[in-house]
């Protein structure tokens, strides 16, 4: 089992990603922005994942196969980014709930990621066929680049994994790099380990308040440069497991560079966050016209209550029908809200998009 050693280097990351953290907590954006970034995070996420793995699929494609009719047939490249998209899914809904991580999850999360494949893919590997050796094997020379335990120890070292990520009291960062760390190290299964490693760790993230709303592809930065990343697993260590990777002598190395991607990648959160935040106020505001964009800073400025429009109509000395009209433009663009009594419209409120962003509308409305 890896062991964390806390650096001055480690908790700078640490902290460096805990503002980020917080800056991310104050940007306050609507619930369809907030959808669609994570829509097109999960997309991203789904594309690099599966390249670090080989995948051939450009990230057009990944985009054009994700959003395509699930009934067709997909070609194997096109099922596992498939698969990935649905297992970010799944994990987004257990989140939800703070379900505890177990080895159920583990195993759920891998038959998500080789859904469509033969049945030995799935679940645990078992004993290899005599005098063939189970192996991670050099595409070009094929050479054994990592040996992982033995089948028969992968129950108990899946059992001390969960064990330690529920009763551990390491910081969620490191915990989340130890399950990286572990799920590809133990290599629990003949296919899906890195996969299922990188959205568990990330689940890991979501649970403790480091998921950054699901906005952003933390396998993004993995994917940037593999070779920095299967060097930074395999810390130098012999192919053989049992040689020093269950127990690696220098586990920063592994820790410096998984808290380093998430860093970038929570940087990255921090841009699009606030940028989708100013585009989304700029660009509702464009389709009002100057009389609407007039009552908007009329109404935040003077009601923070419930109003009719001919008190309105009143303070601006026009007739009842212009300010519905006026209301009608705002309530279509989200600023207002109509309340209905009985089918009828009787009174109009702010809506909370206005009430979170008005500090930033009386800017841009002045």
């Amino acid at each position: 089992m890896i062991k964390a050693i806390l650096t001055n280097k480690i908790l700078n990351y640490i902290i460096e990603i805990e503002k980020n953290r917080y800056r991310v907590s104050t940007v306050k954006m609507s619930r369809s922005v907030a959808g669609k970034l994570r829509k097109n995070s999960k997309k991203k996420s789904s594309y690099a994942s599966n390249k670090i793995e080989g995948n051939p699929l450009s990230e057009k494609q990944v985009d054009e196969v994700i959003d395509r009719d699930e009934r067709k047939h997909f070609l194997k490249p096109e099922q596992e980014v498939r698969n990935y998209f649905l297992a970010l899914n799944y994990l987004e809904e257990k989140a939800k709930k703070k379900e505890k991580f177990t080895k159920k999850l583990i195993l759920d999360v891998q038959k998500f990621v080789e859904k469509g494949a033969s049945e030995e893919k799935i679940g645990l590997r078992g004993p290899m066929p005599p005098g063939v050796l189970f192996a991670v094997y050099d595409s070009v020379t094929g050479e054994p680049d990592y040996i992982p335990p033995e089948y028969i120890d992968i129950p108990k070292l899946l059992d001390e994994l969960v064990e330690y990520v529920n009763t551990t009291d390491d910081h969620p960062l490191i915990v989340a790099a130890v399950v990286h760390y572990q799920l590809v190290t133990i290599h629990p299964f003949e296919d899906g380990n890195g996969r299922t490693a990188r959205l568990l760790s990330g689940y890991v993230l979501d649970i403790n308040g480091y998921g950054f709303n699901g906005i952003g592809s933390l396998e993004e930065y993995f994917a940037y440069d593999v070779n920095e990343y299967y060097e930074s697993i395999q810390m130098g260590l012999p192919a053989l497991y049992y040689s020093g990777r269950n127990d690696p002598p220098h586990p920063e190395i592994w820790l410096n560079y998984f808290l380093r991607m998430v860093q970038l990648y929570s940087n990255k959160v921090c841009e699009l966050s606030e940028g989708s935040y100013t585009e989304e106020i700029t660009g509702s505001l464009s389709y009002l016209k100057e009389k609407e964009k007039e009552l908007l800073l009329f109404l935040i400025n003077q009601y923070k209550r419930e109003f009719t429009p001919i008190e309105v109509s009143k303070e601006f000395a026009v007739t009842n029908k212009t300010i519905i009209n006026r209301l009608s433009v705002l309530s279509r663009n989200g600023f207002v809200e109509p309340i209905i009594v009985n089918e009828r419209i009787r009174t109009y409120r702010l809506s909370d998009f206005t009430k979170d962003h008005e500090k930033e509308l009386k800017k841009l409305l002045r």
